[in-house]
């Protein structure tokens, strides 16, 4: 029998959890993002970093204590540094990256051990949303649709017809209603579109943007995960067995390195049977590329966007970051990008910003890792 929609979504019944999976290298905003500084290291947008405003924006629902981040060895310290309230052994340290599969699996299965009754979310730590009540307002709403067990996405409202996003379609069926917000129960996920087929998701008022923010019961997520990915369900749940104990590294190195490889969307989300999604408007920007961040810094009466020092002249469009302490003067320039850092210098057009990570994969080619 299906649950009956929820008028309240303002209270949970159960402690949650948030989980910030902080991966990856951001290599589309290289120069400035590299390997051992990624961008949700750096204070891209005001004087904190990505995933410190990440973590700000998550009090309100979890404290630091259920508060847990999934990141690489190599940035373990720094995110210690930049969010020292979190306690050392919320910070899961990966041996070796292999998605979002493993590493929001692995923290499932440690909250499962602490607190089987619990719902967690899972937020990236590198994205920026301009609305934090209305996060919140959806956030609670998704906590509610957990609580009945579905497993649910948060979808963005698109705002023009992207090809960089996938998208989750909705059905009419309400599963949550609240004066917060509405959960519907999802119809499915699709991959990335082409501009066709984008501008169709638009106008059918269907389709939501796939930003990878997800509610769910740790119970409820850990029961399909062992239906679809069983190999990964083992394994996982033998490392959080051992957390926290003295064979907690010996198990971890000798576990992880064999599980297979995924991501939760195509591991779990597009074949789980029960998926709610909750339609929102919150101001949000995977602050993906050079092109998407220019779009949030502020702009002069020409559209140029700049940090550091610039003079311009008749240029247009342009976002210019300077971290080198030089002046960068430019000269008859439209729709460019130019990032000035101590030891590269990057200069492109910024319709072809996302193209950036083919120069950084050049480089690693070439044997300069040391500017990647």
């Amino acid at each position: 029998m299906m649950p009956s929609p929820n008028d309240s979504a303002s209270t949970s019944l159960r402690p949650f959890w948030a989980v910030i999976p902080a991966g990856g290298a951001g290599t589309r905003l290289w120069p400035l993002s590299r390997k051992a500084r990624p961008k949700f290291l750096l204070p891209l947008l005001d004087q904190r970093s990505l995933l410190q405003v990440t973590a700000d924006r998550l009090q309100e629902l979890a404290a630091p204590e259920r508060t847990l981040v999934v990141c690489g060895g190599a940035h373990a310290a720094a995110v210690a540094r930049q969010l020292p309230a979190l306690p050392d052994e919320n910070i899961l340290v990966e041996p070796c990256p292999l998605g979002s599969g493993p590493a929001i699996g692995l923290a499932a299965a440690i909250i499962a051990r602490h607190d089987p009754e619990a719902v967690m979310g899972s937020f990236a730590a590198d994205h920026d949303v301009r609305d934090p009540a209305a996060f919140l307002a959806a956030v609670r709403v998704a906590i509610a649709a957990a609580e009945q067990g579905w497993l649910v996405t948060i979808g963005l409202t698109p705002s023009r017809p992207e090809t960089g996003y996938g998208y989750i379609e909705r059905t009419d069926e309400e599963v949550v209603l609240s004066a917060e917000g509405t959960a519907f129960r999802a119809a499915g996920f699709v991959e990335k579109p082409d501009r066709e087929r984008a501008e169709a998701y638009l106008a059918s008022g269907r389709f939501l943007w796939n930003a990878s923010m997800f509610v769910w019961r740790t119970a409820s997520f850990l029961a399909e995960l062992a239906r679809l990915q069983p190999e990964l369900h083992v394994g996982v749940t033998r490392i959080a067995a051992a957390w926290g104990t003295p064979e907690q590294e010996t198990v971890l190195a000798e576990v992880w390195p064999t599980l297979p490889p995924s991501t939760v969307d195509v591991g779990v989300m597009e074949r789980a049977e029960r998926i709610a999604v909750v339609p929102a408007e919150m101001g949000w920007s995977d602050v993906g590329d050079w092109h998407g961040l220019g779009a949030l810094l502020e702009s002069d009466q020409h559209g140029n966007a700049a940090h550091g020092p610039i003079i311009q002249v008749d240029t247009t469009d342009s976002v210019v970051w300077s971290d080198a302490g030089r002046l960068v003067a430019l000269l008859g320039m439209n729709n460019a990008v130019v990032v000035d850092t101590p030891d590269a210098l990057l200069v492109a057009d910024r319709s072809r910003a996302q193209e950036v990570r083919a120069l950084v994969d050049l480089l690693a080619g070439a044997g300069r890792g040391d500017l990647t």
